[in-house]
């Protein structure tokens, strides 16, 4: 089946637990939206299923057979940092031409036109330092770098960093291009929510190192909505449901539902019901609302 599995993975920094028995399997042919607030484990994950960092507990596996010092596994496995000028592996001090001369070694399947294509659109200058590009020009190379790689497994961290708003939209019609033409799977982790929903056709949301969810996008947002209206009114339409997000104004009230199989809200009160979009959805989860 192709799939990359991870079973039970626990990361420690001393006493500091970064990822809680994470359990997750990814599908060949798949694009994902790993969402989650800064430090809910998002980077650290992608680094332990990519075998860029150890996990303290459990296993990660591709095909039943571990990645962990597995070229075989690894050499269809790429996880394209974020870049920043203060990497401490070299890697700010090397010219673009350089580190994408290193990836081409690093990756098998490493598609060189593709690159040179991808530098041409961007307007890079090759002979640039990496330390001395802006935020969106790292961006860029790792995005360059992910599709370039051609690998079975790809991950991007914040690709879209930095990026106005022209080449956030072209890189999105790369990527769905590439996974139309190609089947490779995709991970986006990201921060810029909604304008991606459309791309993902699972969505991950991770919490303080656990995995809240894992469903398809559209499913997902078909079963959200805000209730809002009298306080005894959402209460009696909203009766045996999970509440998420409770704001109380005076007699007012509102609350956010996720419908599970066979729910419905009742009617025959004076409510407010509104779908809603993922990035909704994701403050319901992990937004400073209230639960019910």
């Amino acid at each position: 089946m192709n799939n990359l599995v991870c079973k039970d993975i626990v990361k420690k920094y001393g006493k500091k637990e970064v990822l809680n028995n994470v359990n997750l399997t990814l599908e060949k042919g798949k694009i994902y939206g790993l969402i989650g607030r800064n430090g809910a484990g998002k980077t650290t994950l992608l680094s332990i299923i990519s075998a860029q960092n150890p996990a303290t507990s459990g296993t990660v596996s591709l095909d039943d057979e571990r990645i962990w010092e597995n070229q075989k596994a690894l050499d269809k496995i790429c996880f394209s940092r974020e870049l920043n000028p203060v990497m401490g592996n070299g890697a700010a001090g090397l010219k673009i031409k350089e580190y994408l001369k290193i990836a081409a070694m690093y990756f098998p399947n490493w598609d060189n036109e593709m690159a040179l294509n991808l530098v041409k659109e961007f307007e890079l200058n090759v002979k640039d330092r990496i330390v001395k590009l802006s935020k969106g020009m790292m961006s860029m190379v790792t995005i360059i770098v992910a599709m370039a790689s051609k690998a079975e497994y790809t991950f991007l961290d914040e690709p879209v960093s930095g990026l106005d708003v022209v080449m956030r939209e072209y890189f999105y019609k790369l990527l769905l291009a590439e996974y139309t033409e190609s089947g490779r799977t995709f991970v986006i982790s990201t921060h810029i929510i909604e304008e991606a929903a459309d791309v993902f056709e699972e969505v991950i949301i991770i919490s303080d190192g656990k995995i809240l969810l894992k469903e398809n996008t559209q499913e997902l947002i078909s079963k959200a909505f805000r209730v809002s209206g009298k306080a005894e009114d959402v209460d009696a339409v909203t009766l045996g449901l999970r509440l998420h997000q409770v704001e109380i104004t005076g007699r007012g009230k509102g609350v956010t539902v996720i419908l599970e199989d066979g729910q419905k809200i009742r009617g025959g009160f004076d409510v407010s019901i509104q779908p809603l979009n993922l990035q909704n959805v994701f403050l319901a989860f992990c937004g400073k609302g209230e639960k019910g």
